[in-house]
């Protein structure tokens, strides 16, 4: 059978769905140890040797995240798959980015689709999550599900899903975007994006790194059509297995610009999508406030701000990334002043403006507005 001997942590609180899906597990060859709430979660992890953890986002006690937070800490090289039952995206893209594999959606339709994220999730610990598509019950979403080594047909599969469909790409961009105030331990990241279509050319994101770092990224996607939705979830996946990789210890490139932007021109190449994009990808040392900022195209600028307006940071324009010709990103490095705040603007004066008002919107949409946006990086002294 397909999960004979597979060691499973199921921990859901809901006692009619586990058994269910204990159930099933065993039968198709799986051994399945249960566990009620997060806390009972640890206490079984701690227990016996696992191979996989299934766990519910939502228990009393000890919820999914925390759960998750700790398992890792004591194992982080056993994949994870969370269950999200009322649908909160921060949650869900908290706990991929803390190391879970993949995420479902309750009601779960089909429990063979819980046997195939298993075995994905376990035949390469390294990979991201794959990009899919399913009914109205939203079973594995497309939040951050991208192979490291998905077939050229399969990409393009979902790829004409996107183009074709503008609901779906909308559909993918809402669970994607943060809200507009993002606090973090050391930092704030305010943003806001407008579009004028059903899709936004535009991407923002942004992460601790560690206790000691901070990154965030503005990307401008071309062409600007449904695709874009794709370039978005592409590259929050890529960043996403750059993340994993930091946090088990086997890659500094996310705090890394310059190899940061090599490698997503890498991906985007090597995916066959003809996609471009222009980024500004910055990461912030916080003990010191020391700042790396790489750049490729020229359709964003970076920007200091204090109390005396935006002062343009002088960096050069590279070639957008996506193309075989890209040779290097354009860099800067310095340190911020306490007063100082790092922005990321598109090329319109009116954003600037709204910028300087303070006016941070998130993701929204006016047909009147030329489509861009801004964020803003203000550390915490």
């Amino acid at each position: 059978m397909a999960l004979t001997n597979v060691a499973v942590l199921l921990v859901e609180d809901d006692a009619v769905f586990r058994q269910l899906l204990a159930d099933f597990l065993m039968q198709q060859g799986a051994v399945v140890f249960e566990a009620a709430n997060g806390e009972e979660g640890v206490k079984a992890f701690q227990a016996q040797p696992v191979d996989i953890v299934i766990a519910d986002l939502s228990m009393p006690r000890l919820g999914g995240l925390g759960m998750l937070k700790q398992i890792i800490e004591l194992n982080p090289s056993v994949p994870s798959i969370v269950i999200s039952g009322n649908n909160v995206m921060a949650d869900v893209v908290e706990a991929l980015r803390y190391g879970a594999c993949d995420y479902l959606v309750k009601p779960v339709s089909d429990l063979f689709i819980i046997q195939q994220a298993i075995e994905q999730a376990i035949a390469s610990q390294a990979q991201s999550d794959k990009l899919d598509f399913n009914d109205s019950h939203a079973v594995i979403n497309s939040a951050a599900r991208m192979s490291e080594d998905l077939s050229y047909q399969e990409l393009a599969d979902n790829f004409s899903l996107l183009e074709s469909s503008a609901e779906a790409a909308k559909s993918v961009q809402q669970q994607l975007f943060p809200a507009s105030n993002i606090g973090y331990p050391n930092a704030d990241v305010h943003y806001s994006l407008c579009k004028n279509s059903d899709v936004s050319a535009y991407f923002i994101d942004s992460t601790m790194v560690g206790d000691k770092h901070l990154m965030m990224y503005m990307a401008h996607f071309y062409p600007e059509d449904n695709r874009a939705a794709f370039g978005c979830v592409l590259m929050r996946s890529f960043v996403n297995q750059k993340l994993k990789q930091y946090r088990n210890g086997v890659s500094n490139t996310l705090i890394e610009p310059y190899n940061m932007l090599s490698y997503l021109n890498e991906r985007m190449v090597t995916s066959g999508l003809h996609l471009y994009v222009d980024m500004v990808y910055v990461c912030v040392e916080l003990e010191h406030f020391r700042v790396a900022i790489g750049q490729a195209g020229s359709g964003l600028r970076c920007y200091l701000r204090n109390n005396n307006g935006l002062a343009p940071l002088a960096i050069s324009p590279s070639r957008q990334l996506g193309s075989d010709e890209w040779n290097k990103p354009s860099m800067q490095f310095r340190s911020l002043l306490p007063e100082e705040k790092i922005c990321i603007v598109s090329g319109d004066a009116n954003h600037r403006a709204r910028l300087l008002n303070n006016q941070f919107n998130g993701l929204f949409y006016d047909e009147t507005l030329a489509a861009g946006g801004f964020m803003e990086l203000a550390l915490k002294l």
